[in-house]
């Protein structure tokens, strides 16, 4: 499945919301949820399972990953926005930095 087409999937779930910019404001807050719930399983594998690779839930990781996806996906139709425009300045913005030596450094604008 190509970015764009998961897409128009994830905005057909979409709950309608009346204004506008309370809905921008729950997805966004939503993405940082669900990025938390996967720096969660990442704290208690570590914290509970010392780091066993053998313990991870891949499973679970990918779960919620596609919850996260989902919201960006949301976020970015929200804003007119294709993932797939994402997808590719996000390639383009990691071979410039690789190409100039910049991928460890710090700051957007490398």
């Amino acid at each position: 499945m190509d970015f764009n087409t998961y897409q128009d999937h994830a905005r057909s779930t979409n709950k309608p919301h009346d204004d506008e910019f309370q809905k921008l404001i729950a997805i966004v807050l939503g993405l940082c949820d669900e990025a938390g719930e996967v720096q969660s399983i990442f704290k208690k594998w570590i914290r509970d399972d010392g780091a066993d690779p053998e313990k991870l839930s891949k499973e679970d990781v990918a779960k919620e990953l596609g919850d996260v996806l989902w919201y960006i996906a949301i976020t970015a139709h929200e804003l007119g926005i294709d993932l797939e425009d994402i997808a590719r300045l996000n390639v383009e913005k990691l071979k410039s930095r690789s190409e100039r030596g910049v991928l460890g450094g710090s700051g957007d604008n490398r």
